[in-house]
């Protein structure tokens, strides 16, 4: 099998709109050819998801989770997954997915959906403290951006729901940005998790 380097991936990635995970495949199933991964990627539905991502999301679901412990629930989530159409948001592949994003948001407690979602004063100030880690730390001036930009993907895969990996590996390998493009795109609509909420017993109040 040829090695798949991770420039393949992004740039098949960035040609086609589909996940890196699913990138990834279709290169290793193509024997490395990037017009054989791209012709893979359309046959599964992952291609072309930047075009979906525009259509309007009017149906969907709510997915649940309930921790139970000592007989009692410590914490509860609802997640918003949206749809084109009540047909996909219906079926029993969608509801589930609905409901392990649920479970995800228990475990993994993000704060955010998106990257976009981050308040920018909150990222500035990020900014500045790593930054100023780095340099307390002894690090030169000429690399403090480039560590910036590497704890901050850190910080991104802690606290942003599309970031974080998917908590069941053995149901999904890859973020949860990629889970829901690949659900979006074997089922060929535009699919969002719009907003969720998560409560647990005790913890802070945002």
């Amino acid at each position: 099998m040829p090695e798949i380097s991770t420039d393949d991936v992004v740039a098949l990635r960035k040609a086609t709109g589909a996940g890196m995970m699913d990138a990834k495949r279709a290169l290793a199933d193509a024997g490395g050819d990037v017009d054989k991964a791209k012709d893979l990627l359309r046959e599964r539905g992952l291609a072309d998801a930047r075009k979906r991502s525009t259509r309007v999301t009017t149906q969907g679901a709510i997915g649940h989770y309930l921790h139970i412990q000592a007989d009692r629930p410590v914490i509860g989530v609802l997640v918003e997954l949206a749809a084109e159409t009540d047909f996909v948001a219906k079926s029993p592949e969608f509801q589930q997915a609905a409901r392990d994003l649920a479970m995800h948001v228990a475990a993994a407690r993000p704060r955010w959906v998106r990257r976009e979602e981050v308040p920018e004063g909150l990222l500035a100030h990020e900014r500045e403290v790593i930054a100023a880690q780095a340099r307390h730390e002894g690090k030169p001036d000429k690399v403090v951006e480039k560590i910036v930009e590497g704890r901050l993907r850190v910080f991104y895969e802690e606290h942003v729901l599309y970031d974080q990996p998917f908590v069941n590996p053995e149901k999904f390998q890859g973020t949860v940005g990629e889970m829901v493009n690949g659900l979006a795109g074997s089922m060929g609509e535009n699919i969002q998790v719009r907003r969720f909420a998560r409560i647990g017993v005790g913890e802070p109040i945002d």
